[in-house]
């Protein structure tokens, strides 16, 4: 993903870090639909988490990696329950915002181009698997994520079916990415804060079942571990250890 793409977001972010609790993110689709994000939802604390939220920070374990941390809301979480945390954007805003809010290893990285680790958890919530942007993309993510785990380790993300829904302009926007030969759940938009609007990037929303079969290809496993509302889940991706 092109970091400019994120400028907003992280402006945004740090804005509201700053004190202006009004910071909203507004989202264009390609095909004109807009969308406000409050940013506060980045900072929530976990009582207000989500129940997606809950399950997958209950299956964390051993040194975590949280991809596509944001304001580091779930890293915060996870070192309070005592395991260790490397919190990674590609927005240095939001690196930065994590750091101050508490996250003791926040870093501004690509998870394309990151090579620490190895790690036993790599955890992508708020649909972070989105920032992958096709399903070509996915597939390199699916074959880069491997080498950053420990033997027996597991990869926690959540996404949804994007077909879970009659609004007639989604509809369209599907039919749409057929006609063109592409995934239904690949969506193209760009971001603006404060007058400034980022290029337009990819964000992948995938349905569980076009996840396990790509996640096949690469030797991974995939289970739903919940399901929610709108098509929405959560799912454990793990790799069989020698033998098994």
């Amino acid at each position: 993903m092109d970091p400019a793409a994120m400028e907003p977001f992280g402006l945004a972010l740090a804005a509201y870090a700053a004190g202006d609790h009004a910071s909203t993110l507004i989202l264009h689709r390609d095909d004109g639909n807009e969308a406000r994000l409050p940013m506060g939802e980045f900072f929530r604390d976990e009582p207000a988490f989500t129940d997606v939220e809950r399950a997958a920070l209950a299956r964390c374990r051993g040194h975590v990696l949280d991809i596509g941390a944001g304001a580091g809301s779930q890293s915060l979480a996870l070192q309070r329950r005592g395991l260790p945390v490397t919190a990674i954007d590609i927005s240095p805003h939001a690196a930065d915002v994590a750091r101050t809010r508490g996250v003791v290893d926040a870093r501004c990285a690509d998870i394309m181009a990151f090579d620490g680790g190895p790690f036993d958890t790599l955890l992508m919530l708020g649909h972070g698997i989105g920032m992958v942007e096709t399903i070509a993309g996915l597939r390199e993510f699916l074959a880069k994520a491997g080498a950053l785990m420990t033997p027996g380790g597991q990869l926690l993300l959540d996404s949804m079916d994007v077909r879970a829904t009659a609004d007639p302009a989604h509809l369209a926007y599907h039919e749409a990415n057929r006609g063109h030969g592409r995934y239904i759940g690949e969506i193209r938009m760009r971001c603006e804060f404060g007058g400034l609007a980022g290029p337009f990037y990819g964000w992948l929303q995938v349905d569980a079942g076009t996840l396990s079969a790509e996640a096949a290809r690469y030797g991974w496993r995939t289970k739903v571990i919940h399901s929610g509302a709108h098509g929405g889940y959560l799912a454990s991706l793990t790799k069989p250890r020698q033998g098994e």
